[in-house]
């Protein structure tokens, strides 16, 4: 795919299948009766957290790091990340056989090192004036390690070969039910619910796409609404994977194919998390509970509706856990 393309197309999407079909899973799609009767449709559950690596960002970043040639992959690659996107690569390009450098906070969760330094990706540590690196603090680190090493960059989100392998997510769920009336995706920097809207639109025009995020990190609900990306400034979220702000690569994708987005409080989170846990039996993380609390808090009309929701991942901070009071 071209990096200077002008859009991510139903042609990448299926390109990146074939590229990544062996090298991922197919992730199972999984129902509760109790689920339905709380919300009152019938709701299916793409659960991402049995992904590899828990977490669909797997799907981006094998696209990715499969998309080099020979010769750009033996120089390695190089991303910013705090989490699932870092310990993604890191696996994408074991399996490769190649080298992953990971720009990383000193505030990252203690179980997402790991997960990094268990999948072979070498840390380095971002310095920042805050505790909370900036984008371009994160920029900068990235661009010295690809001038001191010729390593290939890899966005987190804003990425085309990213959201074209995030977009192999929802052509899974709709090729196994066509007959959906709504998805529902998490939104922070946008990979996954542009990619979504891609395959969906294409595979159902009549779909609705609805991008679900924290009241508390709305930026991409104040973007849509404005038409203009309106930056993450202060996000104070328990979902800490949907804390980034959109880019210029998947902002023009979420207007063109995404229908609303809405927003859910931070109890929301925390009960659809727990319930997760509790009566479906999955473990999921804060961001993937997202599009779970927009159902349980009754942000959309779903009566007589088939329902998709694209559980993100399942890495949770087992340290952590959000209705556990810490010492």
């Amino acid at each position: 795919m071209p990096l200077n393309s002008p859009s991510v197309t139903m042609d990448d999407v299926l390109a990146a299948r074939a590229r990544i079909g062996d090298k991922i899973r197919r992730t199972p799609v999984l129902t509760s009766s109790t689920l339905d009767g709380l919300v009152g449709t019938r709701v299916l559950l793409k659960c991402e957290n049995f992904q590899r690596a828990g977490v669909f960002k797997a799907r981006g970043a094998f696209n990715a790091v499969f998309s080099l040639t020979d010769a750009e992959a033996g120089r390695g690659v190089v991303t910013s990340s705090s989490g699932n996107h870092a310990a993604s690569v890191s696996l994408a390009a074991r399996t490769r056989g190649i080298q992953a450098t990971i720009a990383m906070p000193k505030i990252a969760l203690a179980s997402k090192v790991a997960a990094v330094r268990r999948y072979g990706g070498e840390i380095v540590w971002v310095e920042g004036k805050d505790a909370v690196p900036t984008s371009e603090e994160y920029d900068a680190t990235v661009a010295r390690i690809e001038r001191e090493t010729g390593a290939a960059t890899i966005h987190p989100y804003n990425d085309r070969r990213t959201i074209a392998g995030q977009a192999t997510c929802a052509l899974e769920l709709l090729e196994d039910h066509p007959e959906l009336d709504l998805v529902l995706a998490p939104v922070g920097g946008g990979g996954l619910l542009a990619g979504t809207a891609v395959s969906a639109k294409a595979l159902n025009p009549k779909v609705r796409v609805v991008g679900c995020e924290p009241a508390m990190a709305d930026d991409a609900q104040q973007s849509l609404r404005a038409g203009r990306i309106v930056p993450q400034l202060a996000p104070r979220t328990i979902a800490d994977g949907l804390r980034t702000s959109l880019g210029d690569i998947t902002f023009p994708l979420i207007q063109r194919g995404v229908d609303d987005i809405v927003t859910v409080t931070e109890e929301g989170i925390l009960a659809a998390m727990r319930l997760a846990w509790e009566v479906l039996k999955i473990v999921i993380e804060p961001s993937g509970a997202v599009p779970l609390a927009a159902l349980l808090e009754r942000r959309i009309a779903v009566e007589g509706k088939s329902v998709g929701v694209i559980v993100s991942g399942g890495n949770a901070d087992l340290d952590h856990l959000p209705w556990i009071k810490q010492p």
